[in-house]
């Protein structure tokens, strides 16, 4: 009864998170998520997958890893996204046209 309850909350918390990936995955929209929230998060779930591998649970494992698999790739997305977005530059400042004179 106890991994039977374990599996149920697997499988709910587990499926509660596909349509924000599915979501991102379309739009490859990542605005309006934190990427320090989405590694904090990702990483602990990995620290929950070692644990339930150490305890040998079917249902820790399962819903860990397949949580894992969806938080790792938005969080690859949302780095990809902070990352390879150009640094705006400063209100009233100009870009650089030229070389610096030495």
């Amino acid at each position: 009864m106890t991994e039977f309850i374990g599996f149920l909350a697997a499988i709910l918390t587990t499926a509660s998170f596909v349509p924000q990936a599915v979501q991102i995955l379309r739009t490859r929209q990542t605005d309006g998520i934190s990427l320090i929230m989405y590694a904090m998060f990702t990483v602990g779930v990995a620290v929950w997958l070692v644990y339930g591998i150490m305890l040998q649970s079917p249902s820790i494992i399962g819903a860990n890893l397949v949580t894992l698999c969806l938080a790792g790739t938005i969080l690859i997305l949302k780095a990809r996204a902070v990352f390879a977005r150009p640094q705006p530059i400063a209100q009233g400042a100009t870009a650089p046209t030229s070389a610096p004179i030495a």
